[in-house]
């Protein structure tokens, strides 16, 4: 969420912001509503002042005996309670019409992120490994899966509609191996620390890491009114919230495994094919906590441990940055990682890291204390998929398809696949 006092101290700059993002200039509107509260407020704090300073005069006119003063003076405090009861629920309307707009305007853009409207004005930053030749027709992954017997789109569809897949034998295996592996690398090589955290939470969670309260639609919400969480970020960034943490505990670094669930509200008539959108997908997911100053570098840093994961698997990448219209709410900068996929001829996501500065940290109060410094500052929060399991499956699948239908297995998942070094069809 954005701070009223820097657009109060430089309205054209946030303004310059929204117009990167292609929105309307709001500065005026946002001031307007922070001058009306800062009013109430006044009034509210001048009435306080005064009743405070009345009341010692009442307990002096009662010592004197004085009753007509006494009774003048009892009028007016009981004048200036209905000030203070008018002006405080006018401060607290204006502040939470502020904080209402304040929530749904988007994180700003830095300057150098390029500017566009959809995927197509994203920026190519680099290519990892070739396209593989496979010297045949490429199957894609429903096929392949559904041949060897182990991908079951259609016994998931009876009991759960459409979106969802049921993996057997060798695959689901294969998935096991797939976050094992991630999680092993992220840990053991990348220091991140492991989370198995909760897979349900409440409103505030979701506030804070920015999916509430635009984008309801795209959630599963339970019958307590708990939410599904739609990827691990949201759990893991949100155990800093409430709490100011030592500047010797940056960067905080975790990493998680979970099933992730998102509705696919926007995506009508998209991927409705395999596995590329599932209403429920698994999912390694990093998150770090910085201080603001290495915020930068450790973006960098993320995206590597993300194309590592991709490098080690031998599967041909590519790194993009977002434009200002294809970044996500919370982000101020993102890489995404696009694997190639032989059936489409082309290149599709399977990663994406985010630098979100300290916006999602002020919408759930994480701060930190610099040594030496008295006042707490804001963390800067970072998360990025370490990879998407689903997907990385399926690249797996296409990439290392033979033309008999069988599947290799890579050289690193070897160890976690009990030494199995192909897929074939189930018996």
């Amino acid at each position: 969420m954005h701070d009223i006092k820097i657009i109060r101290d430089n309205p054209a700059a946030f303004d310059a912001g929204l117009a990167l993002r292609a929105l309307e200039p709001q500065s005026d509107r946002l001031i307007e509503l922070d001058g009306q509260r800062r009013e109430a407020l006044g009034r509210q704090q001048d009435a306080e002042t005064q009743r405070n300073a009345l009341s010692k005069q009442i307990g002096a006119a009662k010592a004197k005996g004085d009753d007509d003063e006494f009774n003048r003076l009892r009028a007016e405090v009981d004048r200036l309670k209905g000030v203070l009861e008018e002006a405080g629920e006018q401060a607290a309307h204006f502040s939470e019409v502020l904080n209402q707009h304040l929530a749904a305007i988007p994180n700003l853009p830095f300057t150098d992120v390029p500017v566009g409207k959809e995927e197509c004005d994203n920026q190519e930053v680099r290519r990892w490994g070739e396209p593989v030749e496979l010297g045949f027709t490429a199957r894609d992954h429903v096929d392949l899966g559904e041949t060897l017997g182990q991908m079951d789109f259609g016994g998931a569809a009876a009991m759960s509609g459409a979106r969802f897949v049921s993996l057997k034998g060798g695959l689901a295996r294969l998935e096991r191996a797939l976050a094992q592996f991630m999680l092993d690398l992220h840990t053991g090589e990348h220091g991140y620390t492991e989370v198995s955290p909760p897979y349900m939470v409440r409103d505030e969670a979701m506030f804070g890491t920015g999916q509430l309260p635009k984008f309801a639609d795209d959630l599963f919400r339970t019958t307590d009114g708990r939410w599904l969480i739609p990827t691990a970020e949201v759990p893991l960034t949100n155990l800093a919230r409430d709490a100011i943490h030592p500047e010797a505990s940056l960067p905080m670094r975790m990493t998680a495994y979970t099933p992730c669930f998102r509705s696919e509200a926007g995506s009508a008539g998209r991927d409705t094919r395999g596995m590329i959108r599932l209403h429920q997908f698994q999912k390694v997911e990093m998150v770090s906590l910085v201080a603001p100053q290495d915020s930068a570098a450790e973006l960098d840093r993320m995206t590597g441990c993300a194309e590592k994961v991709m490098q080690l698997l031998e599967l041909p990448y590519r790194v993009m940055m977002l434009c200002t219209g294809d970044m996500g709410f919370s982000a101020r900068r993102t890489f995404d990682l696009e694997v190639w996929l032989p059936s489409q001829g082309c290149y599709r996501e399977i990663s994406s890291c985010s630098d979100c500065g300290d916006f999602q940290a002020r919408r759930m109060s994480a701060r930190y204390r610099a040594e030496g410094e008295k006042r707490p500052a804001y963390l800067h929060t970072l998360n990025g998929s370490g990879v998407a399991v689903g997907r990385a499956l399926l690249a797996v699948m296409e990439n290392y398809q033979r033309e008999d239908g069988s599947i290799a297995i890579p050289e690193v998942l070897r160890p976690y696949m009990g030494g199995m070094d192909r897929l074939e069809a189930s018996k």
